[in-house]
């Protein structure tokens, strides 16, 4: 097997990021005096300023993530829920009243089926009102909100910001005193993370990467063990601070939160679809090869073994049409291969090149059948070529320019019996009147203008015409007969391509993403859906003869003569094609954009020539050389918390050269409970986690796990390290022959 090489990703967690100014308006003044002269002072100056963040609602925008996936079934029952913002400082955005800074206003909420009375089903329902609305507690047709609705200062509030719909939630006085978070815990359960690139080493630490620093705010309850539908609500705490905190008075009518924003999942036992769950299913997949497998016959005849031979290179036999009227059935392969595809011979006449569709197809003459695979990419790349009118203008005018240039090339009197050099481009794009008239004012410091004009004159005269000599001269170093040849020789090819360089380049850049297979159809690639079944990952080749064909499909039109079919030449000396790729199939694909995909060969690290998506659920990626291991990675931002199959967590290194990796022998907790877990949970019955609260906690077990002593304890960054369970890498390796 293939070395398997040393993947690493860089994650960082942080504490927190406290602005420097909080959200609200501001008023600075500046007086200004001159020491020791008195009456001196010059006029107070007041300038107002406002910050501005969310308050009410959180744009669709500004989330990057949320797990479990919205709308997802699956094994939750083990992982706090959570949100991740894009913009890092938003979680401490506001101050909460008489807490510490490191509080964040927000806190991820998690409920289950009938326990919010305005959403008993748990599908995400909620109260739409205007903040106005919502702060007095009473609709605009005079119907009450029920519950205690948050206390904010009217005066705080911007002009734009009393007539926003906001949503809100009633939540019962015994279910919030049972989920509501200490402020202890709202800061643990809330940080700022950044994912680093791929081999990322634990040398010395960069500072953050602005951009990918995200924001993460953590559930404290666990999805219910039974399964069923929940909703989670990243509600405000902004106008509740006196009901955090432990002891607080909740109202019997219940707490009205604002919710920023809410999505809703399902847990079922048995059923996840989380990163690994998905990847382990593709891995177990025996089949990554992009063909078909039908049922082989066993003892097959030497027609249906030829037929077999060809499906496991990848074709599939699709109903065909001959120009006769004739029905029949005929191969089609794509461009992706099963086995590395054999090179294309030469065409008559020692051409290299397509001229025609029909040329291009395979007749499989024993059977009476074609293999239409290089047809239908020379048809494609000449319907590419036509539906982009861009392109067709740009094609004629180069084509025009270089005929032009070769014109001259058989014509040019300076050229004649020369070898052609760079130089020689030059020549050929110069105004050959206006060379002529220039030599004729330079040749013997003006004598030989001074002699035509003077013999001009005498001929005017007299009315003479002037009779042109014979002229002995060179041959001229390229005729009409040996230009074919001479297109073939590269250093010809190369001046012709420097002359006409400011026509081709529009050109050849179409053509080069068609040989990354822009454009091309995603049935082209994949003409039978069965090739590639949903939660399936296929490796094929990519056979340059057929990307050729449909290059010379895209240039045969405009198509004039000989000299055109020649001149194509000139534009065919494109990229070379990516050798190999990987087509993804899956719900990765959608519900976790940020994966991470490496690719290798020998060890070394292989970059990707691109990556595009067809549809949600389809992901392609092309490498410039064979690859024998490929990995795919749950992305940094998708990290997941909570505990294990046996209930407990991996203690992780919280400081020195190896922080965050495994400690040796650190499970946790060590006691060989049936329910090692369980001790950490509110006694409530509500699968509340009991972070800092009273009883058996887990922060103050956990910094007692690592040597520390009150009043220390590990910070919400050192507490989110032990509380993750490590992103999911699925590895797969070639096979060396």
């Amino acid at each position: 097997m293939a070395t398997t090489p040393d993947i690493k990703h860089r994650t960082r967690f942080i504490d927190h990021r406290i602005p420097a100014l909080y959200a609200g308006k501001y008023t600075i003044t500046t007086e200004q005096s001159i020491t020791d002269l008195p009456g001196s002072s010059l006029p107070t100056r007041t300038q107002r300023f406002d910050v501005r963040g969310p308050r009410f609602a959180i744009a669709g925008t500004d989330i990057h993530a949320c797990y479990p996936l919205p709308g997802s079934e699956g094994l939750y029952s083990q992982v706090l829920p959570h949100i991740t913002l894009q913009t890092p400082g938003v979680p401490w955005l506001r101050p909460l009243a008489d807490q510490e800074p490191d509080v964040p206003w927000l806190a991820l909420l998690v409920f289950r089926e009938g326990e919010l009375s305005g959403d008993l089903k748990a599908i995400g329902q909620a109260d739409a009102c205007t903040v106005r609305e919502l702060l007095a507690g009473r609709l605009g047709n005079g119907e009450e909100l029920p519950g205690r609705r948050p206390s904010i200062n009217p005066d705080s509030l911007f002009a734009d910001e009393t007539e926003l719909v906001c949503r809100s939630i009633l939540v019962p006085n015994d279910l919030f005193t049972a989920v509501a978070p200490l402020p202890t815990e709202m800061a643990m359960l809330a940080h700022v993370r950044e994912g680093g690139p791929p081999d990322a080493t634990r040398g010395t630490a960069p500072a953050p990467d602005e951009e990918e620093l995200k924001a993460v705010v953590v559930a404290n309850r666990f999805p219910d063990v039974v399964g069923g539908m929940h909703v989670a609500h990243l509600v405000s705490f902004d106008g509740h601070e006196s009901l955090l905190g432990a002891g607080a008075s909740v109202p019997a009518e219940g707490v009205r939160l604002v919710s920023v924003w809410s999505w809703v999942f399902e847990s079922e036992p048995e059923s996840g679809i989380g990163f690994g769950d998905l990847a382990q299913h593709i891995a177990a997949d025996a089949d990554p090869v992009l063909c078909l497998r039908p049922q082989k016959p066993s003892h097959p005849n030497a027609a249906q073994q030829e037929a077999l031979d060809r499906i496991d290179t990848g074709s599939t036999a699709l109903p065909q049409r001959l120009p006769s009227g004739e029905r029949t059935a005929g191969f089609y392969r794509g461009p992706l291969t099963s086995a590395a595809a054999q090179p294309l011979p030469d065409l008559p006449d020692d051409r290299v090149r397509l001229e025609s569709a029909d040329e291009a197809l395979v007749y499989l003459e024993t059977y009476g059948v074609y293999d239409t695979g290089y047809a239908s990419a020379f048809t494609l790349g000449r319907g590419l070529a036509l539906a982009d009118p861009e392109f067709r203008s740009h094609l004629l005018a180069w084509r025009k320019g270089a005929r032009n240039a070769v014109r001259r090339l058989v014509s040019h009197p300076d050229l004649a019996g020369r070898s052609v050099t760079t130089a020689t481009a030059d020549l050929l794009t110069r105004d050959l009147a206006r060379d002529a008239f220039d030599k004729l004012l330079t040749d013997g410091s003006g004598a030989r203008l001074a002699r035509a004009l003077d013999e001009a004159g005498a001929d005017v005269a007299a009315g003479r015409r002037h009779a042109a000599g014979a002229r002995t001269s060179t041959p001229a170093a390229w005729t009409a007969a040996s230009l074919h040849s001479a297109l073939g020789r590269a250093d010809v090819r190369e001046v012709l391509r420097a002359a006409t360089a400011t026509e081709l380049d529009p050109v050849t850049k179409w053509l080069d993403e068609l040989v990354t297979l822009h454009r091309v159809p995603f049935e082209h690639l994949v003409p039978d859906p069965r090739m590639l079944p949903r939660e399936s990952i296929r490796f094929f080749h990519i056979d340059p003869g057929w990307i050729q064909a449909a290059i010379d499909g895209a240039l045969s039109i405009g198509v004039g003569h000989t000299l055109d079919f020649d001149l194509n030449m000139l534009a065919r000396g494109v990229r070379k094609a990516p050798q190999c790729g990987v087509l993804l199939h899956s719900d990765i694909v959608e519900g976790w954009p940020e994966a991470v995909y490496s690719a290798f060969r020998s060890g070394a690290a292989v970059e990707a020539v691109r990556s595009a998506n067809y549809g949600t659920h389809v992901l392609m990626l092309l490498y410039p050389t064979a690859i024998d291991t490929f990995a795919m990675a749950e992305p940094p931002q998708g990290l997941h918390f909570g505990f294990g199959d046996l209930g407990t967590i991996q203690l992780r290194e919280i400081s020195g050269p190896n922080i965050g990796a495994p400690v040796e022998d650190g499970e946790f907790p060590e006691e060989p409970e049936d329910d090692r877990f369980g001790r950490f949970l509110r006694p409530s019955g509500y699968d509340v986690l009991n972070v800092a609260g009273q009883g058996d906690a887990l922060l103050p077990a956990l910094s007692e796990a690592h040597g520390l002593t009150e009043p220390e304890q590990l910070s919400s960054a050192q507490f989110t390290l032990q509380m993750v369970k490590a992103p999911q890498l699925q590895t797969f390796v070639r096979p060396r022959p």
